[in-house]
């Protein structure tokens, strides 16, 4: 009988320590190391994530906004933590909690020079991003000038790295603009330690950037989903273990007549007598609406079971027609061997990403140590 008693989230932390030691092996041992964990974690769990990876000496953590950083201080994480994207109503929070932002514009530089001039600051440490290409958030080359006198007519903050993100490093059809953006930023780098006079350290690479481009590792590395087991790219998923496999249970079987509906809405109307399985896990789960009729699937007894009809809030049903399965078995979502969440995502046109960061919170965690 399955150990499996409802919707689960099993999180291997023993594929996490591989993913980080073979990451750790494609850089120089000078090269420091971070580790994002915003959105969770991707998905899993942010707080116990962070502990196995503060107890493998990762160098920095990075989170996307700063409750996120603070859940981390809470839990005892004492590595130092960039905030990637922080807002200014946080600002005084964040220094409380010895937080260290991304400045990525003169209006977010200027606030923060204000709030840490207030809060009698000594060379608080800041990291400067710089725009090449991805065009979301960052200061262009035109700037550095400006950036330079506010820095340098104040002592409250100091530049403990200058960055910039690479838009497309996991796709070599986009090398030539890959290495446009490096070569930019190589130029902004030295611009930007010649005149502030000291040097920052340097970062830009990814995860994919961290494979495919070791000329753009610098000083520092940043990994996200490689570290949850994913190299974007088919050659490179080899070397990595997902460390996620999220799992539930057949709670009913239905056997529906042809002519007969399902769901919501009636989105699937049987053609022939089907025998569906309903699971508890729905779109309030990160089993969203477009893996219904069809689209995305679940295995139970290692055979492909179809959803069909719409997703519901907090259920699925799938085609079991074919499957020798009864109430109560074990239905993998997706796991870290053949049903991997890249290819769930992957049938909805999506990204491992965007089916990892959406699993909900009020899916149980398990962790195998």
């Amino acid at each position: 009988m399955s150990s499996t008693q409802e919707t689960t989230l099993e999180i291997d932390l023993k594929a996490l320590t591989h993913n980080y030691k073979h990451l750790k092996s494609r850089l120089q041992p000078k090269t420091k190391f971070l580790a994002v964990v915003k959105a969770f974690a991707y998905g899993s769990d942010a707080t116990e994530i962070a502990k196995h990876l503060q107890d493998l000496e990762v160098d920095y953590f990075a989170v996307a906004y700063i409750n996120e950083g603070i859940a981390l201080r809470d839990a005892g994480i004492t590595k130092p933590i960039l905030v990637l994207h922080p807002l200014p109503i946080n600002f005084k929070t964040l220094i409380e909690r010895c937080l260290e932002p991304s400045i990525y514009s003169l209006k977010i530089l200027k606030e923060f020079i204000a709030i840490a001039t207030k809060e009698k600051q000594q060379n608080y440490p800041i990291h400067i991003k710089f725009n090449t290409g991805l065009n979301r958030l960052g200061f262009n080359a035109e700037e550095i000038d400006e950036v330079i006198t506010l820095l340098k007519n104040n002592t409250a903050i100091k530049v403990t790295s200058i960055f910039s993100h690479l838009a497309a490093s996991e796709d070599l059809n986009e090398k030539e603009f890959s290495l446009n953006q490096i070569n930019q930023f190589k130029a902004i780098a030295e611009i930007f330690t010649k005149k502030i006079g000291y040097q920052p350290t340097l970062h830009m690479c990814n995860t994919s950037g961290i494979l495919n481009y070791p000329e753009a590792h610098f000083d520092m590395v940043r990994s996200g989903i490689g570290l949850y087991g994913f190299g974007n790219s088919e050659k490179e998923n080899l070397n990595f273990k997902p460390i996620s496999t999220l799992k539930s249970i057949i709670s009913q079987i239905h056997t529906i007549s042809k002519g007969e509906s399902l769901g919501y809405n009636r989105a699937f109307i049987a053609t022939q007598t089907t025998k569906t399985a309903t699971i508890p896990i729905g779109h309030a789960d990160g089993i969203g609406r477009q893996y219904g009729n069809a689209v995305g699937f679940v295995f139970i007894n290692n055979k492909k079971a179809p959803i069909v009809g719409n997703v519901c809030m907090d259920m699925i049903m799938v085609d079991v027609t074919n499957i020798d399965c009864k109430e109560g078995d074990e239905v993998i979502i997706f796991d870290a061997e053949d049903h991997t969440a890249e290819k769930l995502a992957n049938a909805a046109n999506s990204i491992s990403y965007e089916l990892l960061t959406c699993v909900s919170q009020r899916v149980k965690r398990v962790f195998h140590r």
